[in-house]
């Protein structure tokens, strides 16, 4: 018998996806190509950061003598419809100085990442190291082995991102000693270490039915994490009785709410800019003393536990107003670059304990809008 659970990544609605701001760096093409849908050519791209390499959120694109515009995903990518000629692409987004591309039929299949340069300075970053860490939750033990990775073969949730598979089995064969077999017509099967009897699978620390279980039934966008035991040696908890284990173990450990950035608000370059533009807020360029982090306390970011566990570093780029009391405003907190939503979420959630020395404009305290990057480094992992 062949058993599957059909598992479905969280939806997520376009605004939600902007607000989260999930950040990768990624490759990227200038390509003018078809709408399948609508057979209208467009051209698609990624717009980064000429300092650090990664995709910048909500910058906005235009293509001369067209009133239609597009904003960069979280990812700093785009899509926009063009009428297939020759066209001026331009780039803008608050903090950064203004860019135009050159469209044209020789650059059709030329590789382009726009960079878009700082305008403005940042502050010196915050270091965020990752301390020793006790897990908790129902992850807790999948982490913890994927830190030390004392056993085992693990596909984290960042390689099921970066490589995009289609099915699970596409991921699972490039591991090594994993074989996939062809079972009934549409379905293949997982054999581990050149055996030919069944591995037994787990989801989420429950076995489940004694039987071929269909692995592509599983979304890998669902997942947060696979552990591979090809031997007869998997965690404790996970030994079946009667020798089962002896075909070796798959672990599979799903998203959800503990794993997923929580969603909410995050102001946008148009909404800080008016602030600007108001004179409600300023600019460092345009204060006698500028915002500066309290240095009698340390801006304290907790390191996500997932990507703690897996060694990933990264870095997030912030812009908010700090008051005149040196509080960052939640309101007007938003996220330039990152390359990890979980970090993005840690920063932001660690926001409301920051203190700041207030700007001033002469002898009078004035809003600020302020940059900050985040430099998170993951440290050693536990032996």
């Amino acid at each position: 018998m062949r058993y599957g659970v059909r598992a479905l990544a969280p939806s997520t609605s376009a605004h939600d996806m902007v607000a989260i701001l999930s950040f990768a760096v990624c490759a990227s093409l200038l390509l003018p190509r078809r709408s399948a849908a609508q057979g209208t050519p467009e051209i698609a791209g990624t717009v980064v950061d000429s300092a650090s390499g990664i995709g910048i959120a909500l910058a906005d694109l235009s293509l001369d003598g067209r009133a239609a515009h597009v904003l960069t995903d979280e990812r700093g990518g785009f899509r926009l419809a063009t009428s297939g000629a020759p066209m001026t692409l331009r780039i803008r987004r608050l903090g950064f100085e203004p860019r135009t591309v050159t469209v044209t039929a020789a650059q059709s299949r030329a590789t382009l990442t726009v960079r878009l340069v700082p305008s403005t300075r940042y502050l010196d970053a915050v270091v965020v190291n990752a301390q020793r860490t006790k897990y908790s939750g129902r992850l807790a033990g999948y982490y913890s082995r994927l830190e030390r990775r004392t056993q085992g073969l693990f596909i984290t949730r960042a390689d099921l991102e970066r490589e995009h598979p289609t099915q699970l089995t596409d991921m699972l064969q490039r591991q090594p000693g994993v074989r996939i077999t062809r079972g009934r017509p549409g379905a293949q099967s997982v054999r581990l270490r050149g055996r030919e009897c069944r591995p037994l699978v787990w989801l989420d620390g429950t076995a489940m039915p004694a039987g071929d279980v269909d692995l592509d039934s599983f979304s890998p966008a669902s997942l947060e994490g696979i552990e591979l035991y090809l031997s007869s040696s998997p965690p404790a908890g996970f030994q079946a009785a009667r020798g089962q284990s002896e075909c070796g173990t798959v672990l599979l450990w799903s998203r959800g709410t503990d794993t997923e950035p929580r969603r909410g608000n995050l102001a946008t370059p148009a909404e800080l800019e008016e602030l600007l533009t108001s004179l409600l807020v300023f600019s460092p360029d345009q204060v006698d003393i500028r915002a500066a982090l309290d240095s009698t306390a340390r801006w304290v970011v907790a390191y996500p536990p997932s990507l703690r566990a897996s060694g990933t570093s990264g870095r997030v780029v912030a812009e908010f107003v700090v008051d005149t009391l040196g509080r960052v405003e939640q309101s007007h907190f938003g996220i330039v670059s990152s390359t990890d939503p979980l970090f993005s979420m840690a920063v932001r959630e660690s926001a409301s304990s920051a203190r700041f020395s207030p700007a001033r404009r002469g002898r009078q305290r004035v809003r600020q809008l302020v940059r900050l990057p985040f430099d998170f480094h993951p440290g050693s992992r536990e032996p």
